[in-house]
């Protein structure tokens, strides 16, 4: 049986008469950010802020599909539900604002990075350390979203214990992180590129087989 907050997300979700106007200049604002790294990229060649960008929503993308996924098989809840008010629920855990922010936090975590990959923070690796860093920023706002019902969490193990935050850091943010750093550290472009569109195919198809062939509301 559904948990009250699992059934509280679905009674709006993706439904567009709740739409706010405020999603237009938050909207602008994420494709100033992107335009201007697009600019930026393309005076100086490195495409690696955008590249950080798309990664870091691709992976969230992901997240949020397989967090749909716990839903569904379980019939209960998701790892993490966002039943509260928005603009726009796109999924029991994801909606509109949280997009835009993981739109433009890899962008954020690129623009922190020294310039000298050599470079350490209190003897961590500068790119390890900010990983690091934005990873457990992301799980004390997740929960202090949690402590105002904002985000609700159903399962002892992914709670605010300390066994649950060490899982909400590990499978929640830092590999957001990680996929990034993987990602500016390859090579060749092309590589580069492949790598992020997999991440957006692997979601898109999951979403298309289960929404879309499967009839699954998540």
């Amino acid at each position: 049986m559904p948990t009250p907050a699992s059934v509280q997300a679905l009674e709006n979700i993706r439904d567009l008469s709740t739409l706010q106007w405020y999603v237009i200049p938050l909207l602008a604002i994420v494709f100033y950010i992107y335009t201007s790294e697009i600019k930026k990229a393309r005076l100086s060649g490195n495409w690696d802020a955008v590249l950080a960008g798309l990664t870091v929503f691709g992976m969230d993308f992901i997240n949020e599909t397989w967090n749909g996924w716990v839903f569904h098989l379980t019939q209960r809840s998701a790892m993490w539900t966002a039943p509260g008010e928005t603009a726009l629920r796109t999924m029991v855990g994801w909606n509109i604002e949280i997009m835009f922010m993981f739109a433009i936090s890899g962008i954020i975590f690129y623009n922190t990075l020294s310039e000298n990959r050599e470079d350490r923070i209190l003897g961590i690796p500068d790119r390890w350390f900010w990983a690091i860093g934005y990873s457990v920023f992301c799980v004390f706002v997740e929960c202090l979203l949690n402590m105002g019902g904002h985000l609700v969490w159903e399962y002892p193990w992914w709670h605010r214990s300390f066994k649950g935050v060490w899982l909400i850091f590990l499978f929640g943010y830092f590999h957001f992180y990680v996929a990034a750093i993987i990602v500016i550290g390859l090579q060749k472009m092309k590589t580069k590129i492949i790598v992020v569109s997999s991440l957006y195919v692997i979601a898109i198809v999951a979403n298309a087989l289960t929404m879309g062939l499967l009839g699954w509301k998540y």
